[in-house]
């Protein structure tokens, strides 16, 4: 991978703010040195997601408190007026704000319009309206509220939060102007080249280019010429690095996400790195080819300078959770199987050193989740003649090099037992697509559509693929399907039963 200067003598800059004059551009190299690791899951914070979700909450909260004081007419004796206006203006808000949470009235939106919002909101806030009506009647049904009133109320409360939302909005477009958010653009060509300059040109919609993605191609395959100078990154270590270096929140597409293997694998990679995605100037998502289960599609009419503009979301939480629950899975059964086989480990050990003599551990470069590389642990069965060997060998289970030792480890699979250790640490997941080495992930994502896409899960020790026996010197094709389809219906009880069949075949001396 080769990238090239455009007149900055520093390559540890990423961007500088554009010139006020369009000029022609080259193709400017990422910033160097080691990639950052990504914060992990439970510190990741977009404060712009949650700032404004938090103040359009507290602005829809307010304006409901302070219609209600101004609706609900005076309690007689008793002392319960003030009882009943607390009730009242606790339950709008309460039914309220989860209406307008389940309609999606708290998504962040580019050309967010308040006027746009007012007929979802004057139906949400009838039906809060209704349900605080009827609890005014059952307490105090001297002051339930008549139809006129409640129509009056509706109407009111509705053209106040209109305008309180309004202000909002007006709000996030200067501070968007004052401090926009660091993007990525992914896609060059003439797509790529008109929306980076139309962000460059509206800075109210907070977004300020840092990069253009074009995977798998080289930097010419992305030259922004004729319009504004900013880095090309093509790898996904590159993507990586300039994401976590820029404190990048935002990325945009300019075609199909799900147009080629590349592009797909970058969105759970966004996704893990906490960016929101957009689809600007493609297909609308909801008449993609091919859905991608990372993410939700999220239906609207916004839009960017008049390229149409659908935000792809992340997962659904009940998925997170699930993932939590993977985790929590894998690190206690690969922390007691550690423990339970150690003398097996042991044994292995010495058997390997015995045979084989120094080097017992075999470290491999792999790829996995979100294309992102790791070292993988094995048990070593052949002492291949030179990295290059290694990295680019398909099949070594013939080999005559191999010893009665190595054999034995392969039949068995417990060559793969130090990867419990790559659980543990975080690189694998018990049960997931077997991860594999650069050079063929590369080969096969371009010969196998769909094979990128399995970077969409971590990595695992064994595999639906596994299970069905497609392991060694079976078909990729075949194997991409599998792992795509434990992906799409993913579940913790298919984990067990994956891990239950994999012991079976153990047993059954299944291995390679």
């Amino acid at each position: 991978m080769t990238t090239e200067n455009a007149g900055t003598s520093n390559p540890s800059q990423v961007l500088s703010p554009p010139e006020p004059t369009i000029r022609a551009a080259t193709s400017v190299g990422p910033p160097r040195g080691p990639v950052p690791r990504p914060l992990p899951p439970h510190l990741r914070r977009n404060t712009h997601r949650r700032r404004a979700a938090t103040l359009l909450a507290a602005a829809d909260c307010l304006t409901a408190v302070a219609v209600a004081a101004a609706a609900v007419p005076p309690a007689g004796g008793g002392g319960q007026g003030p009882l009943v206006l607390a009730a009242v203006c606790a339950a709008v808000p309460a039914v309220l704000l989860p209406l307008n949470a389940h309609g999606g009235l708290y998504r962040t939106a580019l050309a967010a319009s308040a006027l746009d919002e007012l007929p979802a909101l004057l139906g949400r806030t009838a039906v809060a309206w209704c349900v605080a009506a009827a609890l005014l009647a059952a307490v105090h049904p001297a002051g339930a509220l008549g139809w006129t009133a409640l129509l009056g109320t509706v109407l009111a409360h509705a053209a106040l939060a209109c305008a309180a939302r309004g202000a909002v909005y007006l709000g996030r477009r200067r501070a968007g102007r004052r401090r926009p958010r660091s993007a990525l653009v992914v896609g060059g060509g003439p797509a790529g080249r008109r929306i980076t300059a139309a962000l460059y040109e509206h800075p109210e919609y907070g977004m300020r280019p840092v990069g253009v993605v074009e995977p798998g191609g080289g930097p010419a395959a992305a030259v922004l010429a004729e319009d504004v100078s900013v880095p090309v990154l093509t790898g996904q270590e590159d993507i990586v690095r300039a994401a976590i270096q820029n404190s990048v929140r935002d990325a945009v597409f300019t075609r199909d996400p799900w147009s080629d293997p590349e592009t797909a694998a970058l969105l759970p990679l966004f996704t893990d790195l906490d960016c929101t995605v957009w689809l600007v100037g493609g297909p609308s998502p909801d008449t993609a080819a091919v859905p991608h289960p990372a993410v939700r599609r999220v239906r609207g009419g916004d839009h960017l300078w008049g390229f149409a503009c659908h935000r792809l979301d992340p997962r659904p939480r009940h998925r997170a959770r699930g993932l939590r629950g993977k985790r929590a899975l894998d690190v206690v059964v690969a922390a007691t199987a550690l423990v339970a086989v150690s003398p097996v480990l042991l044994a292995c050990a010495l058997a390997v050193r015995l045979a084989d003599g120094p080097g017992v551990i075999f470290r491999q470069e792999r790829i996995g989740l979100g294309g992102r590389p790791f070292t993988v642990l094995k048990f070593r069965t052949l002492r291949p003649r030179d990295e290059h060997e290694s990295a680019t060998r398909w099949n070594v289970a013939d080999d005559r090099r191999m010893s009665t030792v190595g054999h034995l480890l392969r039949r068995t699979s417990l060559d793969e037992l130090p990867q419990l250790w790559n659980v543990l640490r975080g690189d694998m997941s018990l049960v997931g697509p077997r991860p594999e080495r650069p050079y063929f992930v590369q080969r096969f994502s371009q010969l196998h559509p769909g094979y990128a896409a399995r970077h969409r899960m971590p990595a695992g020790i064994t595999g639906l693929a596994q299970v069905h026996g497609l392991r060694g010197d079976t078909s990729i094709e075949d194997r991409a399907r599998f792992d795509n389809h434990y992906i799409d219906t993913w579940s913790l009880w298919q984990d067990v039963r994956i891990l239950l069949h994999t012991a079976g075949s153990v047993f059954r001396l299944g291995g390679s």
